[in-house]
């Protein structure tokens, strides 16, 4: 039985919460958070204890979960890294480049599991593909929300775009060539809408659109690569892959086009996505690390990955702000 500390019980606590509680390998020892109304709504509807401060909570558990704002982040995870505790950490990992390298030096010191809370990677429209070889030379994404206030603390590079930029790095086999950016802060004081494109020194390009004060919401990604185009949608939970081969294949769908090569075959796929809880997945993923010791299927080092890149755009987008 592993014990388990949750730091942070509002909006995004409770979704914790409420995985952790289905787990039967987990045992709930309590919750950390400054807020009185959480935390009376939190001992109410789950009867957890509420400990007055993190390090009472953290000596109580064999690993914590942060799903406090971002600029907490960082002194929560290492005071509990520092006494040797597993930490699964909500993205950004950190609200600082800073933070982030001295998080990733302090999990390797203490050779704990650390796991970054990047959700989509255990999106069941993703993990259709899992068995599918990719190699994108070209990656187009849109992730659309209309606004909350919620979460505003951070851009929506770092709130939104981030999912993205982890994915990408995920797929995509190079190191960044060069990052291309422009944004514009509309409701908040940080950019609230963007647009990116980053050159990979494989000749991969992706094309990124975040914005979290759209009037509808959409969460795709679009991957081209030879002879084959894969359309993900997020929010739908839905997977498309559309081949080019040289023959029909029992079983799908198919028809022939003439090419300048000669008569190809054009195969459409819907691989079957599972009624899947990505953040159940993710908080079990987590758990089978500690475990099974073995390591972390979104670690410290993808975390700080994504938000190096992250970081990366805000600064191109900081330079190309007009002079007013």
């Amino acid at each position: 039985m592993i014990k388990i500390g949750v730091f942070g019980v509002g909006h995004l606590g409770k979704f914790h919460l409420n995985n952790w509680k289905t787990m039967a390998e987990v045992k709930l020892v309590g919750f950390y958070d400054p807020s009185d109304a959480a935390a009376e709504t939190a001992i109410r509807e789950y009867g957890l204890q509420r400990f007055k401060t993190p390090e009472e909570l953290i000596e109580q558990c064999d690993a914590v979960d942060v799903v406090s704002p971002t600029p907490f982040h960082f002194d929560l995870c290492a005071a509990a890294i520092r006494k040797g505790k597993h930490v699964f950490v909500e993205k950004p990992m950190a609200n600082t480049m800073e933070e982030a390298k001295t998080l990733v030096s302090l999990t390797r010191e203490a050779g704990i599991k650390l796991q970054v809370g990047h959700v989509e990677r255990f999106n069941p429209a993703l993990l259709a593909l899992k068995d599918m070889k990719l190699n994108p030379m070209f990656i187009e994404v849109h992730r659309l929300a209309q606004f909350n206030p919620r979460g505003t603390e951070v851009s929506v590079i770092l709130d939104l775009m981030i999912h993205d930029i982890d994915i990408i790095l995920h797929l995509v086999n190079s190191d960044v060539r060069t990052i291309s950016a422009n944004g514009v802060a509309v409701m908040t004081d940080t950019p609230d809408i963007a647009n990116v494109r980053i050159e990979f020194h494989n000749g991969c390009v992706a094309n990124l659109t975040s914005s979290r004060i759209s009037m509808k919401k959409m969460r795709k990604m679009r991957l081209f690569q030879k002879d084959a185009y894969i359309g993900i949608d997020f929010l739908e939970k839905k997977t498309e892959v559309i081949k080019m081969q040289t023959e029909k294949v029992p079983g799908e769908f198919s028809f022939d086009i003439e090419t300048p090569n000669g008569k190809r075959t054009i195969a459409i796929a819907n691989p079957k996505t599972k009624e899947d809880n990505a953040m159940h997945l993710e908080l079990q993923a987590f758990i089978e690390a500690i475990r099974q010791n073995k390591p972390s299927q979104v670690d410290e080092m993808d975390g700080f990955r994504s938000m190096e890149v992250a970081h990366q755009i805000l600064q191109k987008i900081q330079r190309n702000q007009p002079v007013v």
